[in-house]
């Protein structure tokens, strides 16, 4: 079973690997000429031209992206919401996440632990299993609701987490996307109003989202008296 994991991941990894070349082979032209309100005409041409192949795309991408976990999702968030705008983008990626967390909760519960030793090390999954943080079946979805909705915390690590703990499949995966909300939507509208070549509202929303970001882990150590939800993510890093 180890094997052929290791053998999936070699061919999905090809597979990845050849549609990002490709997407960005396809898109560079465009790229250089968003400053200007042709570019940005062109742009949106070709992701209308795309049409559902261009959903497939961004869908398999972003598969890939939490599958094999050490790709960077940010920048389909992005993308995401160049070709689809801040709401829609957003959409875009609750299903692909919502979609791609069941695909893995299964797996995982079918295959067992053995299924994320190789990306993330058995030592580390055996720390946080066995860490004072999730040793708590009343805090667990707490836990992760905080974890998933803080910035810049390991999402993907998490996403593997949920299928070895007990909570129900169905609160976990809604757990796993909608409480990704504030780093989703500001990447989206980040990557609406990069498509206008507006970056003065691109900076704006990540200062915002760094504040809010900075809030939430004020916020998480003055009500978290026990320092629960503080260790966890401490154990994550």
């Amino acid at each position: 079973m180890k094997q052929k994991t290791k053998i999936f991941k070699i061919i999905l990894l090809v597979v990845v690997i050849a549609i990002m070349v490709a997407v960005t082979i396809y898109l560079i032209p465009t790229f250089k000429e968003l400053s200007s309100e042709a570019g940005q005409q062109a742009f949106k041409q070709k992701v209308n031209d795309s049409g559902f192949v261009g959903f497939l795309m961004l869908f398999g991408l972003q598969f890939a992206q939490i599958f094999l976990v050490f790709l960077p999702g940010e920048p389909l968030e992005i993308l995401a919401g160049m070709c689809y705008g801040a709401v829609g983008g957003m959409l875009f990626i609750f299903f692909s996440v919502a979609l791609t967390t069941t695909v893995i909760y299964l797996l995982v519960r079918k295959f067992g632990k053995e299924l994320i030793y190789d990306s993330f090390g058995k030592e580390k999954i055996e720390k946080i299993e066995n860490s004072k943080a999730f040793q708590n079946p009343k805090n667990l979805e707490f836990i992760f609701a905080i974890c998933f909705a803080i910035v810049g915390t390991p999402k993907d690590l998490l996403t593997y987490l949920g299928a070895l703990f007990p909570i129900k499949p169905i609160r976990f995966i809604a757990i796993a996307t909608f409480c990704r909300f504030p780093s989703i939507i500001s990447s989206t509208i980040v990557g609406q109003y990069f498509s206008q070549g507006n970056w003065e509202v691109s900076i704006i929303v990540y200062l915002i989202t760094f504040a809010i970001t900075f809030l939430m882990i004020w916020l998480v150590k003055i009500f978290d008296k026990d320092k629960i939800t503080q260790n966890a993510l401490k154990e994550l890093k």
